[in-house]
């Protein structure tokens, strides 16, 4: 910290300047990336998964990235067999798509005579398409829409979904920062008391979140990132902005009010209150930001392309933050001096006394929190677990068009394949072979020993759709994600062939996912469990604290859990947040939810502990310095929450289901952190372990010494 100090203190204006160029080139170079990233099912696809190798074969034998990736439902109201008037439209449909750019092929109920294609009352038929890739089909489909009657054709596929999904997540952020900017400027005026102070962290937060972006242009050129990261890091990006703002402007104006009692000269004021902030709530930040990027980054585990792109997303942002908060914001406080104080509108003066008056409440608060630790700490643990009780009916489910609104075309398209179709026959699934034509009667034997485990071998098709590529398609049964069809998927992977083979489809691509998530969930926790450990007892010494907290931060998780349970799998937020329940919560999603949940509460635990741990430091007993820790932060801490809430909460207004959960779910558990955690079960656990709190074992105690975080 000595270094930042030196830095921001003797070179204030270069470094602005270097941070000014640097923040252009992030929006110039890193800014387009909102264009560029998409959504796709390989998102939430494992790549060594059968499902993966039997898409890679069937892509590499059609040339399109989904074989009948776009799906055109015909829609009349008396359908009759031979209709010449419905056999023309569908026709017609079935013409213009094969005039479109990027068009493969089309397969439909008229050319093909497939009963599969019509709806069970006749009235509902289906044309479906392959194009070259997902762009092209969702702009033939826009193309086509105008020449065709809403109420007669409507478009959806893999192709149309995964498209509609990369347009709403752009138009969603620009909704999501239209609403947070000016509720967190208002709010962060209302909690700095000054216009000038109040814009400093939406500094930090535009470079933070361009600065991720750059890194994010640069990190997509290697792996492949998916487009919803971008709705992260940009609540991520704010809320962690804010919060490092709050602690280091905060602490500033402390560390200046008590400089300039003491300095001989404005400027020597203005340096000691720098290196006395950079000290203390530098070191805080730091730590926080560490703590935060470790956890995110556990999410790089998965091989799954959306927690993957998650984890490298959440680790920059925070790590960015925090070198922006602690390099780029020391310069602005060193050039402000007294004038970070500027701008305060009258009104606002006259409450000059409220942090006093906060710091008072919070301060009794924790005197009478720790008179009676064991009560309060049962009944604060009794009301968690109590909110949490909803987990144990908590349901999966897949990403679909359950995800998208319900005006969304895609979405009727299929929910009306569900109501009115034996199967769905856009999502079958696939049985790929690689043989070469001769071996054709070895590949039929194959095929109808698939047959005969189906139960129902009329409904199974052998197609040659490339070189050496045999594709024999199974439409499930009903609802394609149910236990029967999951089963029927065991069982032909079980046949063995003379030649390669993946079983695939939509079936067996949840069945995949939910075995990959299961597969690596437990290295993911144990290293966001050492990661938390390692940072906090750097931090404090203790060994107990990071299990204390570890302990808290799971509580904190399951009652947050069972809030999504009601609000989402049962719906009782669906009008307010204009959604209809799917009866369940998008597992990957879910991960990556109580990921930035438990990052989240280790970084408010973070700010609590190391105020508390510099309090104990300085001499006084483990009561006074909760007491005084608590006093110090507990305004901050309910300040930063509230603004991170908001810019979490902004996600809400998505058009995207699983966005508007992370958001609300992220919200929450922060509010539930700062409400009960931090203000409850933190002081009163403290109060009843006493000393116990900075016990380590004598070779702990060493290595931390050794380090030297103590100083």
């Amino acid at each position: 910290m000595r270094r930042l100090t030196e830095l921001a203190c003797g070179h204030p204006r270069r470094v602005l300047t270097v941070a000014g160029v640097v923040f252009v080139v992030a929006i110039a170079v890193g800014g387009p990336i909102v264009n560029m990233l998409q959504a796709s099912l390989s998102d939430f696809e494992d790549q060594s998964s059968q499902t993966a190798a039997a898409t890679r074969m069937l892509q590499h034998a059609a040339g399109a990235e989904d074989e009948l990736g776009l799906v055109a439902l015909i829609k009349t109201d008396s359908r009759v067999a031979g209709n010449d008037a419905d056999d023309a439209l569908e026709e017609r449909v079935a013409r213009l798509l094969v005039e479109q750019r990027g068009f493969r092929h089309a397969y439909d109920a008229v050319a093909s005579g497939n009963a599969e294609l019509l709806s069970r009352n006749g009235r509902d038929a289906l044309v479906m398409a392959t194009f070259a890739t997902r762009e092209l089909a969702y702009q033939a489909a826009a193309r086509l829409r105008p020449l065709l009657r809403p109420d007669h054709v409507l478009f959806s596929g893999l192709d149309i979904v995964f498209e509609e999904l990369t347009h709403r997540s752009r138009t969603d952020l620009e909704r999501a920062a239209l609403y947070a900017l000016p509720l967190l400027l208002l709010l962060s005026l209302w909690v700095f008391r000054g216009l000038v102070a109040a814009l400093l962290p939406l500094l930090v937060g535009a470079f933070t979140v361009f600065g991720t972006f750059l890194s994010l242009r640069v990190a997509d050129s290697f792996v492949g990132l998916s487009v919803f990261a971008l709705n992260l890091v940009t609540a991520l990006g704010l809320g962690l902005a804010i919060d490092y703002s709050l602690f280091v402007v905060s602490r500033y104006r402390e560390e200046l009010a008590r400089a300039q009692l003491q300095a001989a000269t404005p400027t020597a004021a203005i340096g000691t209150a720098v290196a006395g902030t950079l000290s203390t709530a530098g070191r805080t930040v730091l730590y926080s930001s560490l703590t935060v990027a470790l956890a995110m980054a556990s999410l790089c585990v998965f091989p799954l392309r959306f927690l993957y792109s998650m984890g490298i997303a959440g680790a920059l942002t925070a790590l960015i933050a925090g070198a922006v908060s602690l390099t780029v914001l020391p310069a602005v406080l060193v050039v402000l001096g007294e004038r970070v104080n500027a701008l305060a509108p009258s009104w606002m003066r006259r409450e000059s006394t409220a942090p006093e008056r906060s710091a008072a409440f919070w301060a009794r608060l924790a005197r009478a929190v720790m008179r009676r630790p064991g009560p309060i700490a049962l009944a604060s643990a009794a009301l968690l677990l109590a909110v949490a009780t909803p987990t144990l009916r908590l349901g999966l489910t897949p990403a679909s068009t359950n995800i998208l609104p319900t005006s969304s075309s895609a979405r009727q398209v299929e929910e009306t394949l569900t109501r009115n179709f034996a199967a769905d026959p856009a999502v079958p699934i696939d049985a790929v072979a690689h043989a070469p034509l001769r071996d054709d009667t070895i590949v039929e034997a194959y095929a109808d020993k698939l047959a005969s485990v189906s139960g129902e071998p009329s409904r199974v098709h052998l197609n040659y759709v490339g070189p050496s590529t045999w594709a024999i398609t199974l439409p499930p049964i009903g609802d394609p994600f149910s236990a029967a069809n999951e089963r029927l998927v065991k069982r032909l992977r079980q046949i063995r062939a003379p030649f390669p083979t993946a079983v695939g489809g939509i079936t067996a691509w949840f069945s995949d996912q939910l075995r990959s998530l299961s597969d690596h969930l437990p290295v993911a926790l144990l290293l966001v469990a050492l990661t938390m450990f390692l940072t906090i007892f750097v931090m404090t010494g203790s060994a107990l604290l990071p299990i204390k907290t570890f302990i808290m931060n799971l509580l904190t998780l399951a009652a947050t859990t069972g809030l999504l349970v009601l609000a989402f799998q049962d719906g009782h937020l669906g009008g307010l947040f204009q959604f209809r329940s799917n009866g369940g919560l998008e597992p990957s999603n879910l991960v990556l939810l109580l990921t930035v949940a438990f990052a989240m509460a280790s970084d408010y635990g973070v700010f609590l502990l190391a105020r508390i741990k510099e309090a104990h430091d300085s001499g006084l007993s483990n009561c006074a310095a909760v007491e005084l820790g608590l006093q110090r932060t507990g305004r901050l801490v309910t300040a930063a929450a509230l603004l991170f809430c908001v810019a979490m909460g902004a996600l809400v207004s998505s058009s995207i289901l699983s966005i508007k959960e992370l958001g609300f779910g992220v919200a929450v558990a922060v509010a539930i952190d700062a409400a009960i955690v931090r203000a409850l079960l933190v002081p009163s656990l403290m109060a009843l372990l006493g000393d116990w709190n900075w016990w380590a074992p004598r070779w702990l105690r060493a290595v931390h010494e050794r380090i030297g975080a103590s100083h």
